[in-house]
C-alpha cells in the first residue's frame, strides 16, 4: 500500500445505468460541489482521482453484471494502492447490500437509493437542503433531464424497481419550474422528463393525473424550447397530455411509452393492466390527436410462458403498428419479483434468437420511415462534434438511444448546442445525413 498523499481529495462519480441515475449522481456532484469538493465525472484514469463513488445499476442481470465488474475494478485498485477509497450507491446496492458487502469487503461502504446525505456525511459533507433542485449537469450544455418523480406503485410482475426505488413520489410543480429555470439559466434549452412512470404524475400530491398540468407550467419557462416526454404507461394515459402536446409548439411530438408485449396472455400474465385491443386502440389515439408524433417503445421476449403464438402476435404487431423507434430486451429472471416465482422455461438462445428477429423487423421499418424524410427539411438541435460528423438530433429524437442526424463537418460548420434547420439528404436504418440550410 502506498502513504495516504496529502495533496486535496479529488471525488471521481461513476454512473451507470439508465438516465435516473444520471440525473442522481448530478445531484450528488452539485452537493460535493456545493461543500467545497473537487468532483469530477467518469474522469480518464490519469486525472480520475482519489476517492471514486460508484452509482449502480441493478435493473436486470447485463446491467448489474456490469455493475459488478466496475465495483471489482476499484476494490482491486484501492488493494493496488491507486486510490485511496471507494463508495457504491444506487439501485444494486439497495437490492443487494448484505451480498456486496459479504463478497466485496474491500469497498469502504455500501449506500441505498434514498441514502444521499448519508453518503455526503462519509465523503466529508454537509446535506444541503437549500440546494434543491440545483446539481452539476454532465450531459452536453443544451439538455438536460428532469425527474418529476421517484418509484413506481404498478404491480409489473417482471419488474424490480419498486424493490430498488420504492412507492410513486411525485415533486411538485413548484419544485419543478424552479429547478427547469435554474437549467435554463445555465444554457438548457432541451428537457428531457422522466420518471419510472410519467403517467402517474401528480396523483399522490394532487389526487389526480397532472402531467399536463405541469406541462402547462413548464411551457412557460424562458429559455426552455424542447420538452421530451419519456417512460409513460398504457394503462390509465391521461389524454390531456395529447392535447397540451398539439397546442405547445415547445413539447416535442415524440413519446417513450415500453409496451412490453401484446400477446393477451402475457400482457395478463405480465400484470400490465391492459389488452391488445386497449393498446392498440390507445396508439390509434395518439396518432389520431397528434397527427406525425413519434412513438418509441420497449418489447420483452422469452417471458415465462411466451410461446411461438404469443411471439408470432408480437411480431405482427410491431409490423402493423410501425414504431418510429424500438428496443427489445430478452427476458430477465429476477428474483423477488412475481414472475420470478414462474419458471424460466424459455431457453437463452430462443429469447435471444426473438430479440434479433423483432430487431431485424424494425430495422426495415426504421429504414423504409427514414427514407421518406429525404428531401425534408427539420429544425435539429446540434449535440456534439463527433470524429468527421456535427452530430444533431430532430424533435422526434432523444438522446443515446435514437436516430441521430449526421452533418459533414468538412462542408459544413454548424454551433454545438445551436438549433438549425438541416436538410436531409440521405438515410440509413438509425441515421440521416444532413446539411444546414
Amino acid at each position: 500500500m502506498r502513504t495516504k498523499s496529502l495533496k486535496k481529495n479529488k471525488i471521481n462519480v461513476i454512473t451507470l445505468g439508465c438516465s435516473k441515475n444520471v440525473y442522481d449522481s448530478e445531484v450528488l456532484m452539485g452537493q460535493l460541489r456545493a461543500n467545497g469538493k473537487e468532483v469530477t465525472h467518469e474522469a480518464p484514469a490519469a486525472e480520475e482521482g482519489n476517492i471514486i463513488v460508484i452509482n449502480t445499476c441493478g435493473f436486470i442481470d447485463n446491467a448489474k453484471a456490469e455493475s459488478v465488474n466496475m465495483i471489482l475494478e476499484y476494490a482491486d485498485k484501492k488493494e493496488k494502492g491507486l486510490v485511496d477509497k471507494v463508495f457504491v450507491t444506487g439501485c444494486l446496492s439497495e437490492r443487494y447490500r448484505p451480498d456486496l458487502e459479504k463478497e466485496i469487503p474491500n469497498v469502504d461502504q455500501f449506500f441505498g437509493t434514498t441514502e444521499l446525505p448519508q453518503l455526503l456525511k462519509a465523503l466529508g459533507a454537509d446535506y444541503k437542503h437549500e440546494l434543491l433542485g440545483e446539481r452539476l449537469t454532465t450531459t452536453p450544455k443544451n439538455y438536460a433531464y428532469l425527474k418529476i418523480a421517484e418509484g413506481c406503485d404498478r404491480p409489473c410482475s417482471f419488474c424490480a424497481i419498486p424493490l430498488m426505488r420504492g412507492k410513486h413520489v411525485s415533486q411538485t410543480i413548484e419544485k419543478l419550474v424552479k429547478e427547469a429555470e435554474g437549467l435554463a439559466k445555465n444554457g438548457v434549452k432541451e428537457l428531457i422528463l422522466i420518471a419510472q412512470d410519467l403517467t402517474y404524475y401528480g396523483l399522490d400530491i394532487y389526487k389526480k393525473r397532472n402531467l399536463a398540468e405541469l406541462l402547462e407550467a413548464l411551457v412557460k419557462v424562458e429559455g426552455i424550447e424542447w420538452i421530451r416526454l419519456h417512460y409513460a404507461f398504457p394503462t390509465g394515459f391521461p389524454m390531456d397530455v395529447l392535447e397540451v402536446m398539439k397546442r405547445e409548439p415547445k413539447i416535442c411530438n415524440y413519446i417513450d411509452i415500453p409496451l412490453q408485449h401484446i400477446s393477451d396472455s402475457i400482457l395478463k400474465s405480465m400484470r400490465r393492466g391492459t389488452t391488445q385491443a386497449k393498446t392498440t386502440q390507445l396508439l390509434k389515439d395518439f396518432r389520431k390527436a397528434v397527427p406525425g408524433m413519434a412513438i418509441r417503445t420497449t418489447l420483452i421476449v422469452g417471458y415465462p410462458g411466451e410461446t411461438q403464438e404469443d411471439f408470432n402476435i408480437l411480431k405482427d404487431f410491431v409490423q402493423e403498428m410501425k414504431f418510429d423507434r424500438m428496443g427489445c430486451f430478452a427476458y430477465s429472471h429476477e428474483e423477488n419479483t412475481h414472475a420470478y416465482l414462474l419458471e424460466d422455461d424459455v431457453p437463452d438462445q430462443v429469447k435471444q434468437d426473438r430479440a434479433n428477429e423483432i430487431m431485424e423487423l424494425q430495422s426495415q421499418i426504421s429504414w423504409d420511415l427514414n427514407q421518406e424524410k429525404v428531401g425534408q427539411t427539420f429544425k435539429c438541435i446540434i449535440d456534439r462534434k463527433e470524429g468527421a460528423h456535427f452530430v444533431g438530433r430532430t424533435e422526434f429524437d432523444s438522446p443515446d438511444v435514437d436516430n441521430e442526424v449526421l452533418i459533414d463537418a468538412s462542408k459544413h460548420y454548424v454551433k454545438t448546442g445551436e438549433f438549425v434547420n438541416i436538410k436531409i439528404i440521405e438515410a440509413t436504418e438509425f441515421d440521416l445525413y444532413g446539411e444546414p440550410v
